[in-house]
């Protein structure tokens, strides 16, 4: 019986087997790659607001704590959006007739919520995890993960943008080496803490002040990679 293919198509088909493992291999690094990308995750992806309110400005050049404008951030899940209520509490003072301000006029002479130029209402929240996730504010402040850790230096963002990409392993390096992240509880919402300049813990770094901590806040691991965790 004669050959029906000829002996070069055995080349060939090698070729196409390593061919398609390199195919299939580069097609999931792209994949990987426009997943972990601000594409997917929005991060660094500046949001638009009612007020361009600069967190540079208030945080470091005015020196105004987290907690005056979220409210909640310590007692419940949610930290909180600032009401019309609290921005006029300064610029009813200040920067009375700026025109960037009228949008937080406008709301509080009508007692409206604030909108921005197209009519959108309300602040547009910049970090959003899916509904499926159970994220809760007060617990990591109280075992000492500071708003740094999670949001980035806010006190160095004119505008404000996600500083992580919110995804389910960022979550979980977290959870797995809390030694590497969490802080002094009188610490959780300064924006430059760095345990080696800390004066009130001379000679600690993070290496030998983390695992301290994570045994007095009683932070304990095994549970933390538990699914129920975050997803209940």
């Amino acid at each position: 019986m004669s050959q029906i293919f000829h002996p070069s198509m055995n080349t060939l088909a090698k070729a196409s087997i390593f061919g398609a493992v390199f195919i299939i291999a580069a097609v999931g690094w792209v994949a990987s790659a426009v997943d972990r990308s601000p594409y997917n995750t929005d991060a660094g992806v500046v949001r638009s607001q009612p007020v361009p309110f600069s967190h540079e400005h208030h945080v470091a050049g005015l020196g105004i704590d987290c907690r005056y404008c979220h409210t909640s951030v310590e007692v419940s899940p949610f930290a909180g959006m600032p009401s019309t209520k609290t921005c006029m509490t300064c610029h009813s003072q200040i920067w009375t007739n700026a025109a960037l301000l009228a949008p937080v006029r406008e709301s509080w002479n009508s007692g409206a919520p604030i909108k921005d130029a197209t009519g959108h209402t309300g602040w547009t929240r910049v970090h959003k995890l899916p509904d499926f996730v159970y994220f809760n504010h007060s617990i990591h402040l109280a075992k000492g993960v500071g708003c740094v850790t999670c949001h980035g230096r806010v006190d160095k963002m004119p505008l404000m943008y996600q500083h992580a990409s919110l995804q389910m392993e960022w979550c979980l390096d977290c959870h797995r080496n809390p030694e590497k992240f969490v802080r002094p509880r009188d610490q959780v919402f300064s924006m430059n803490w760095d345990a080696e300049k800390d004066p009130l813990r001379l000679g600690e770094t993070q290496a030998t002040l983390g695992p301290k901590l994570v045994e007095q806040y009683q932070i304990h691991t095994s549970q933390l990679s538990n699914c129920y965790v975050c997803h209940r």
